[in-house]
């Protein structure tokens, strides 16, 4: 790679110098991750390569396998954004050259010369958005992109970054000029209770999730009834609303804290509305998860039309995901001390296994520092979830990557959320090494 400047903005400043100066005459291919903050960081870059008049094409990938960089011309700028910092053996074994890079993920190997690299674990492991670092890439461009400042928002409440702020995130909120206010962590907070808690998964609450009868129970017992035949939205509640509907929740799901679901709700302005952050991050990751990335696009984009699919991808995607849960019971589980294996081969989608991975690792139903692993078949592979109960002690990525070296596959992401691709023959393999790994990382935490 070229020169590594001390902090993290000298190093923005570099790279995105070398970036405007290397595709001057060069179209470039942008290669974006499929969730959320991938998503608004693939928002943010269109619209300032469109206002540089720069010749582009954009790929929005679930995950970065050999093929898709092999697939890649190696005659434009490539530049990849929410991931491949796992990725720099491929880039190098493909020859892909002019190589740029704006990512948050955990960096495996040494960066090769071909790659300009901007990310945070290089500077002290800041907590902060890949949408976040290309909305400051394209605001040291130019300053005229502060009006993007939202999408980068949207990236940290997808990656749940936003209890996390620091000084470089509270920049990119006062430049999003978004409306915070303190409550409930249940979205969408500008809808109407019951409905909202009917479709409640983070946390989930016992009774209650998918149920309409448990719902209804649980505001009688807040005191909370309809207005006109209308229940009222988080944001409308009072304080003593609030603090009952807090209490109802917390003696249904007694090992949930206070501090999960008490927190900053962001309101941001799309289609000329204020709406919840977390309800929009949950449309755009619903889009993507059932394979219509593009409309997730169009809805950042604010195309009208867009909405109206975007909220219907949505509600498909939370029966899919209720669904889901209900159908855990079911599932073949492998328990250990402080780890669970949920294998569930084709009885689940692929695109929901870490999102029933994230959900269980909020539901206090297991000790802080137990591992969750799902695991769902798709095509001739197998997505593999991990995350970390309580988000600290061990390591997801480090667990995965070493079971993945010997049986081969791809693996990203951080110490507590991360990922990887098998082949479904190697699937005893994978969960008999990996079940040794988890017994022997367990002596050692």
């Amino acid at each position: 790679m070229g020169e590594l400047k001390e902090s993290l903005q000298q190093q923005i400043d570099y790279v995105s110098e070398k970036f405007l100066e290397k595709s001057k005459n060069k179209e470039i291919q942008v290669v974006s991750h499929f969730d959320t903050d991938g998503i608004c960081s693939a928002v943010i870059m269109t619209k300032v390569l469109k206002r540089l008049d720069k010749k582009f094409s954009l790929k929005i990938v679930k995950s970065l396998d050999e093929k898709t960089i092999k697939n890649l011309s190696k005659n434009k700028i490539t530049l990849f954004l929410d991931l491949a910092s796992g990725s720099f053996h491929h880039i190098i074994e493909h020859d892909i050259k002019d190589v740029f890079i704006i990512d948050h993920h955990e960096i495996v190997d040494k960066i090769p010369n071909e790659v300009e690299i901007v990310n945070p674990e290089l500077h002290e492991k800041q907590k902060i958005s890949s949408s976040s670092l290309v909305y400051l890439f394209c605001k040291t461009i130019d300053e005229k992109n502060k009006d993007l400042a939202k999408f980068a928002v949207l990236g940290m409440v997808g990656d749940m970054l936003e209890k996390e702020i620091d000084k470089v995130n509270n920049h990119i909120l006062e430049d999003a000029e978004i409306k915070r206010k303190r409550g409930l962590l249940i979205y969408p907070s500008t809808r109407p209770l019951n409905r909202v808690l009917e479709y409640c998964s983070q946390p989930l609450i016992p009774g209650v999730t998918g149920s309409t009868e448990g719902v209804i129970e649980l505001l009688r017992e807040a005191g909370l009834s309809p207005e006109n035949g209308k229940y009222k939205s988080i944001i409308d509640l009072d304080k003593t609303e609030m603090e009952k509907l807090i209490t109802a929740i917390m003696l249904r799901n007694p090992k949930c804290k206070t501090s999960e679901i008490v927190g900053d709700i962001f309101l941001i302005k799309l289609f000329n509305k204020l709406e919840d952050a977390r309800e929009i991050s949950a449309m755009i990751n619903a889009c993507s998860r059932i394979g219509e990335s593009t409309a997730a696009l169009q809805f950042l984009m604010e195309i009208p039309s867009a909405r109206k699919k975007a909220e219907t991808l949505h509600i498909k995607y939370k029966q899919h995901l209720i669904s889901a849960i209900k159908s855990l019971p079911k599932i073949e589980k492998i328990e250990g001390r402080k780890f669970l294996i949920i294998n569930a081969q084709k009885s689940m989608k692929d695109t929901i296994v870490g999102t029933i991975a994230s959900i269980l690792q909020h539901s206090s139903l297991y000790e802080d520092g137990t591992i969750i692993i799902t695991m769902a078949h798709y095509d001739d592979k197998i997505k593999v979830s991990a995350r970390i109960v309580g988000r600290n002690g061990r390591n997801a990525r480090e667990i995965l990557a070493a079971v993945v070296e010997k049986i081969g596959g791809e693996v990203g992401g951080h110490e507590s959320a991360a990922g990887c691709n098998i082949s479904q023959k190697k699937e005893a393999e994978f969960i008999e090494l990996l079940k040794k790994n988890l017994e022997v990382e367990l002596v050692k935490v």
